[in-house]
């Protein structure tokens, strides 16, 4: 048994803006409030979070985290690593280095952005990560096993995670048939939908919600939505029973 925490379930539109007046950020209704999108997974022995955006810190004081055993990247984005410098404080307290897995591209990325917590000598206090590579096998962090699903964002490549009958796929706008077959016999996808209206690098909710029909899966989550979509009670009453929007703090057992 796992159980996955939406951390945040939004874009870097999605969450409130400063000097913002829509109906999103004036809403009291706290499912409307999305920060950046990023998820934690946890078995009775493992915590893994996918995704580090720059509420990292703010997530894990919400949920009272007091330990991760790994974090895994699915692409460089701003909003999917600009977080990573708060590792330090795990650092501290577990008394070990982060685990960090993330494609080539994606280390590359961490490298220039973070330079200073990879340079040697390090600077006293500096994040310790310790990187590892994901190719296109299965990997096993704990007890716990993912098999990476390849995609695009756009021009870009992103992963996406199976774990055991859960699927997680954010920054998609296109997936091969080939990847699609990793998909069936899934209870529980989570994937982005950034908004209604077509996009350039994000599927649409249409896009979604066809990719959900064409993997079987038995219940699916909206994720990464944008505030265009508009107010959560609002358009999660327009979906079928079997597809919900997911909203921050949501945690569901699979």
């Amino acid at each position: 048994m796992y159980r996955l925490t939406f951390l945040g379930t939004g874009t870097s539109s999605g969450v409130p803006m400063v000097g913002c007046n829509c109906e999103v950020c004036k809403s009291s209704d706290t499912r409307d409030v999305r920060l950046r999108s990023s998820v934690m997974i946890e078995s009775d022995t493992t915590r893994v979070v996918i995704d580090c955006g720059p509420d990292f810190r703010y997530q894990m004081l919400r949920e009272s985290v007091q330990a991760v055993d790994a974090i895994l990247l699915t692409h460089g984005h701003v909003d999917h690593v600009f977080g990573l410098d708060e590792v330090r404080a795990y650092n501290y307290f577990q008394q070990s280095d982060m685990d960090v897995y993330a494609t080539l591209r994606v280390q590359d990325t961490l490298k220039r952005v973070f330079n200073y917590a990879f340079v040697e000598p390090k600077y006293p206090g500096v994040p310790d990560i310790v990187l590892h590579e994901i190719g296109g096998e299965p990997f096993c962090v704990g007890d716990m096993q993912f098999v990476p699903i390849a995609g695009l964002h756009y021009k870009l490549p992103v992963t996406g995670f199976r774990i055991d009958n859960l699927a997680y796929l954010t920054d998609f706008n296109y997936i091969s048939d080939k990847e699609i077959e990793k998909l069936q016999g899934l209870d529980v996808l989570v994937v982005n939908a950034l908004r209604k209206e077509k996009h350039l690098s994000h599927f649409s909710l249409s896009e979604a919600m066809e990719l959900s029909r064409k993997t079987g899966a038995r219940h699916t989550y909206f994720t990464h939505v944008s505030h265009q979509m508009g107010l959560h009670e609002v358009i999660n009453a327009e979906l079928p029973d079997d597809m919900e929007f997911a909203y921050d703090g949501l945690k569901i057992d699979f």
